[in-house]
């Protein structure tokens, strides 16, 4: 993944859906193999308890398991993923969550201090301009 932070993809509107709930390990690592039979390019299970969770459901199939991160108390570094089997990391709404949460900070600040400190911890733009480039 060195390089490969940040991707997308689009694709077909196809879907395979599981059945809601929360279902146990062993039901998750039961149905994925049928995703995989069915033509699924990339499999997922979200909000899996911890990294054990995490290399047993790698175990179970041979196609490339996408993790979502950025689900409290259930995100682990991109090292301990890749150990685990991950092949696909996904940050969902992460990114827009952490842009949202500094831009709720700064109007906090200066509605209830009238300072701008966070002007100090902001993005300068020519830096911001290099980084979109």
């Amino acid at each position: 993944m060195k390089g490969r932070w940040l991707s997308a993809n689009i694709v077909p509107p196809t879907r395979l859906t599981a059945p809601t709930g929360t279902p146990s390990l062993d039901d998750t690592i039961a149905r994925l193999p049928a995703f995989e039979k069915a033509g699924a390019e990339v499999l997922m299970a979200p909000g899996l308890p911890d990294l054990a969770a995490v290399r047993a459901v790698c175990a179970a199939v041979s196609k490339a398991v996408n993790f979502m991160a950025g689900i409290k108390g259930k995100s682990f570094s991109v090292a301990e993923l890749q150990a685990a089997g991950v092949r696909l990391i996904s940050l969902a709404t992460f990114l827009y969550r952490m842009a949202m949460s500094g831009l709720l900070d700064a109007a906090r600040e200066v509605a209830d201090k009238g300072t701008f400190g966070y002007l100090d911890r902001s993005l300068a733009l020519p830096d911001l301009a290099r980084f979109m480039e």
